[in-house]
């Protein structure tokens, strides 16, 4: 019993030290355009730039794990009132990276991501539980620096009654096309 669990001490060591040599942290940011469906009294889809800082780790060159930090603000106008909507987006996710060629160069990903948004339309604010997917593509320009052209989908179940002016909203998705640079360390 000794001889067994000595063996499979030394094998997750050995895995999780192989595994730690593998590991490529990044940080980054980027830029995008984002598209909220927003219904009830308002029938209006609120788009907007979206501001994103991110980071994490990716591994074996195959699997990404980031945090995304996202904001967008947004005005418009329902029956004359002009609404804002402030959007705080934090969010966990894992991209599965598919080589394109052998230059190592060109990734495509797909992954799941899922985390909280904090919305504040009309002054009324709440956070929601979102999830949703991301597809894309990652080029390396150089041994440390990447760029990225992505698509996001998350679905939102946000509602609120809009009491600081009488009328109701609920938030069904968010939808963003972004573009990122980020350094690998």
């Amino acid at each position: 019993m000794k001889k067994l669990t000595a063996t499979l001490i030394a094998t997750a060591l050995i895995s999780t030290s192989a595994l730690a040599s593998d590991v490529q942290w990044f940080a980054g940011a980027g830029a995008g355009w984002q598209q909220d469906s927003i219904k009830g009294d308002a029938h209006k889809d609120s788009d907007d730039v979206t501001w994103q800082l991110r980071g994490g780790a990716i591994l074996n060159d195959h699997h990404r794990f980031a945090g995304t930090y996202g904001y967008k603000e947004d005005k418009f106008n329902v029956r004359g009132d002009s609404v804002k909507q402030e959007q705080h987006l934090f969010l966990a996710s894992y991209d599965y990276l598919f080589p394109v060629g052998n230059s190592g160069k060109f990734n495509l990903f797909a992954g799941l991501s899922a985390g909280v948004a904090d919305n504040k339309i009309a002054g009324d604010s709440q956070s929601d539980f979102v999830w949703g997917g991301q597809v894309g593509a990652e080029y390396r320009l150089t041994q440390n620096w990447s760029t990225e052209l992505g698509y996001r989908y998350l679905d939102q179940d946000y509602e609120n009654s809009g009491k600081s002016i009488g009328q109701n909203f609920s938030l069904d998705d968010t939808q963003q096309l972004y573009l990122s640079i980020d350094y690998r360390f």
